[in-house]
């Protein structure tokens, strides 16, 4: 959800579904992808790959280029954010990554299989290259992750009166968690290195919408009514997942 610095051409458009597509703003030539989707209004996603844009299938490209001049400085704020962002992780011993808003080491020790964490020092076995560490440390966060998100899922259900949900992990790259029509809940694994006070405002957001599957002003006091200084934490949320480095 975020970059941009105009005056040359604008990333390329982010891989997946979609049609490439370029359009010319005042300052710059933006390349994004246009998504046809069934939704009412247009919506811009702008990732670290690039601008995705999801469209009514009704709406003409026309109207799709014209919003996308009005949120320009927008679109621009959002990339420029992404380029300011944490550089990609260096898969070896020593590297230092955060968790639970905290930094631990990456230590690779030989000992059983599955990796643990020791205090400040989190060991993996004894693997020859990058592809196997970065494996055994994602397995043992996602499982990590899954456990804490059950124990405060549990907390705040209770507080909010709702039953617990059904719970997965997410790999969305532009959401931190989610919330299905059937109650279904996601939550994105990488929430697991940010502090545990934005873990649990996102957790209470979802739950939130087992109430409210909306954004209205009620749903935001159903927050407020658990989880006070919602809005503080919502741009929080958003400074610290610049800091987090790419996986």
């Amino acid at each position: 959800m975020m970059q941009l610095d105009f005056g040359f051409d604008i990333l390329p458009p982010p891989p997946g579904t979609g049609t490439p597509r370029r359009v010319a703003l005042a300052r710059a030539m933006l390349h994004y992808r246009l998504v046809r989707a069934r939704r009412r209004t247009v919506g811009i996603y702008v990732v670290r790959s690039g601008v995705e844009v999801r469209a009514p299938r009704h709406a003409t490209i026309a109207e799709i280029e014209a919003f996308l001049r009005q949120k320009e400085s927008w679109i621009s704020a959002r990339l420029d954010e992404w380029r300011r962002q944490a550089p990609p992780l260096a898969w070896r011993n020593g590297s230092r990554l955060p968790l639970l808003g905290r930094e631990v080491s990456i230590a690779c020790v030989a000992h059983p299989r599955e990796a643990r964490l020791l205090e400040d020092r989190l060991e993996v076995g004894d693997e020859p290259d990058a592809s196997g560490i970065r494996a055994r440390v994602l397995a043992w966060i996602r499982r990590a992750a899954l456990a804490h998100f059950r124990d405060r899922i549990a907390e705040f259900a209770g507080r909010l009166a709702v039953p617990e949900p059904s719970l997965g992990l997410s790999d969305a790259g532009t959401l931190w968690g989610s919330c299905s029509p059937k109650g279904r809940i996601l939550l994105n694994w990488r929430l697991y290195m940010l502090s545990p006070r934005l873990i649990d405002y996102v957790v209470v957001h979802e739950l939130a919408h087992l109430k409210e599957l909306n954004h209205s002003r009620r749903f935001w006091r159903l927050v407020e009514s658990v989880y006070p200084g919602c809005r503080a934490a919502r741009a929080e949320l958003r400074r610290q997942a610049l800091t987090l480095p790419q996986f």
